[in-house]
C-alpha cells in the first residue's frame, strides 16, 4: 500500500495505521494545528524512529496525543483545578499543557523532564485513530517536518519532507488552524505561557480569571516543543522589517540584482513602487486567523523558488498576532545576510 494514497475507506486506513503503529512503524497524521508524526508511546523503539527521522536532539520533549479528557490524571500527576477547567473548556483544541508526567509516560518521550506536554487534537482522523488505539494508548508525536523546519499543513508537505521514510501519511487534507498549539504549563500549579499559538492567551485568561505568566519573566529551565530560539525555518534566509523600512531593504537588495520574495500583510499599494523583476510580492491576509492558516504553506512554497531572501513585513503588535509573531522571530534567527 501506497503510503500516500490509498483506495481503502477511511475505518480501513485507520485499521491500518493502528496496525502499523502496534508494530513499531510511524505514521503521519493530520490535526487541526499541523501534521505530526506519531508513535505508539509503549514503544521506545518507534519513538527513538522519530528523533532519527526528524534529526531531532533527543531532549527535546514530545507532545502526547489522546483522546479523551478524563484521561488526563492516566497521563499527568498533581493536576491543577486550573488545568482541568481549560483541558474541559478547549480540549479538543490546540492547547497543550505541560504537568507533571505519571508513571505511564516514558523518559525518552519528555526529554528526560518529569513534565509531559499533553493535548487532545480537534480533527476527526486524529481523533478516530487516538480512539482506536486503546483507551490507555496515546501517540507521541512532534510535527512531521525536519527539526527546525517549516511545519507541514498538508500531507503532500510531509511527503515532500519524508517521502517513504514514514510508513503511512493519513491524508486529512489542509490543517484548518495552520500554526502550532499553544503551550501553558502548570509545573508548579501557576499558569505559564511557554510558546503561543492555535488559542489566543485572553481566551485561556478569560476562562481561568487570572493572568498567565510569560516564560521571559521567568527564570525556568523547562523545556518545551519549538522553544528554540531558531525553530520554523525555511532554508531560504527570511528577514522581518518594520513596514517603514522592509521598501529600503527590498531597493537594496534589487540594487544588487538579488531575487527577492517581499511578504506583507499591508495591501499592494504601499509596495507597488518595489515591486520588480526582482522583488516578487506575496499577499498574506490582514487577519491573524488567516495569516496563520496561510504562513507555513507560503514559506514553503516561496522555499522551492529559488529566491535569494524572503523579506516579511512585521505583523501587527496586536495579542492576537503574538503567534504569528513568535514563529516569525524563530524562523529568522539564523538570518544574516552580508552585501
Amino acid at each position: 500500500m501506497s503510503n500516500r494514497e490509498s483506495l481503502l475507506s477511511l475505518n480501513d486506513k485507520i485499521t491500518a495505521a493502528v496496525t502499523l503503529l502496534k508494530a513499531g512503524k510511524n505514521v503521519a497524521f493530520p490535526t487541526e494545528t499541523v501534521y505530526g508524526l506519531g508513535a505508539d508511546i509503549t514503544n521506545a523503539s518507534a519513538i527513538n524512529q522519530i528523533f532519527e527521522i526528524k534529526g531531532r536532539p533527543i531532549d527535546h520533549p514530545l507532545i502526547v496525543h489522546f483522546a479523551e479528557v478524563h484521561l488526563l490524571d492516566y497521563w499527568a500527576i498533581d493536576i491543577p483545578d486550573s488545568a482541568w477547567l481549560l483541558a474541559e473548556h478547549f480540549w479538543p483544541g490546540p492547547l497543550t499543557l505541560i504537568l507533571p508526567r505519571s508513571s505511564h509516560v516514558p523518559l525518552n518521550v519528555t526529554g528526560g523532564q518529569n513534565t509531559v506536554g499533553l493535548r487532545i487534537p480537534d480533527h476527526p482522523i486524529a481523533l478516530a485513530l487516538l480512539k482506536a488505539l486503546g483507551e490507555n494508548k496515546a501517540l507521541a508525536a512532534p510535527s512531521a517536518n525536519r527539526f527546525g523546519r517549516i511545519s507541514p499543513t498538508s500531507a503532500n508537505h510531509v511527503y515532500e519532507e519524508f517521502g517513504s521514510e514514514v510508513s503511512m501519511i493519513l491524508d486529512g487534507g489542509p490543517c484548518k488552524v495552520g500554526l502550532e498549539s499553544t503551550i501553558i504549563s502548570f509545573y508548579n500549579s501557576e499558569a505559564i505561557l511557554l510558546r503561543p499559538g492555535g488559542i489566543p492567551v485572553e481566551s485561556l485568561e478569560e476562562t481561568l480569571k487570572q493572568k498567565i505568566k510569560l516564560k521571559e519573566n521567568l527564570n525556568t529551565s523547562l523545556r518545551a516543543p519549538g522553544g528554540l530560539s531558531s525553530h520554523y525555518a525555511p532554508v531560504t534566509a527570511l528577514e522581518v522589517w518594520p513596514t517603514e523600512y522592509i521598501q529600503q531593504r527590498a531597493q537594496q537588495l534589487n540594487k544588487n540584482g538579488l531575487r527577492t520574495a517581499l511578504i506583507a500583510w499591508s495591501g499592494s499599494d504601499y509596495f507597488s513602487q518595489v515591486t520588480n523583476e526582482n522583488t516578487h510580492l506575496f499577499l498574506m491576509p490582514a487577519d491573524p486567523i488567516g495569516y496563520g492558516h496561510q504562513l507555513y504553506a507560503t514559506l514553503r512554497e516561496l522555499d522551492q523558488d529559488d529566491f535569494f531572501c524572503m523579506l516579511v513585513e512585521a505583523p501587527p503588535t496586536d495579542p492576537a498576532w503574538l503567534a504569528i509573531s513568535d514563529r516569525l522571530q524563530r524562523a529568522s534567527y539564523k538570518t544574516s545576510i552580508h552585501l
